[in-house]
């Protein structure tokens, strides 16, 4: 797939006001500094299109963005927020768990994990979630620029196996650097498999 057109829609405070389309939507979300604007950006080929920021924590609405006129890339706050009061928490909380429930037009959520990083517990448990809740999703390790290729494999193959305690059938898994662009093509091509089977 190749991405003509990416442009901002709207954001959204709550599911009821996201666009009033049925177009197909995949979701980004991961915990927070995990490099989801980065790698937005770089899906569309687009630096501005998805706001970075040194500070964790930016995104804290529903953001739509449509794509080739066809589908929407919805970029989702991050999770395990950094520096929020509990009640800023619940509300993200609430506001994430409503679009990946009830929204009807949500196929895919692509979970985003640092490749550096051991299995956290709070991404195991929300993948536990999705899977509880019947929600496909992916996982998608980002920031591979910062190890060694070889490095990559074992970090991925450390979290298959912790993984495969609790699940029986692993979900689809890619590799990313925004840095270098790695992964583009893979995450692509599997949305557009998933829009040409809809």
């Amino acid at each position: 797939m190749e991405i003509k057109k990416a442009e901002f829609t709207l954001s959204a405070p709550m599911v009821s006001m996201c666009p009033n389309d049925t177009k197909p939507e995949y979701a980004f979300i991961g915990r927070s500094n995990v490099g989801k604007s980065s790698l937005i950006n770089m899906l569309c080929r687009n630096k501005k299109l998805a706001k970075t920021s040194a500070t964790p924590g930016k995104t804290l609405l529903i953001n739509h963005f449509i794509i080739n006129n066809e589908w929407y890339l919805v970029d989702l706050p991050g999770y395990g927020y950094a520096k929020r009061s509990k009640k800023e928490i619940e509300r993200l909380d609430q506001m994430i768990r409503g679009y990946i429930l009830q929204r009807q037009q949500l196929v895919n959520v692509f979970v985003l994990v640092d490749i550096r990083l051991e299995p956290q517990k709070i991404d195991l448990e929300f993948m536990e979630w999705l899977g509880v809740s019947s929600i496909p999703f992916a996982i998608i390790f980002t920031k591979a620029d910062k190890l060694t290729a070889n490095k990559c494999q074992q970090a991925m193959a450390a979290y298959k196996k912790k993984l495969s305690e609790t699940w029986e059938e692993l979900p689809p898994i890619f590799l990313t650097s925004a840095e270098k662009r790695d992964g583009r093509d893979e995450v692509l091509d599997y949305i557009e498999k998933i829009n040409q089977s809809l």
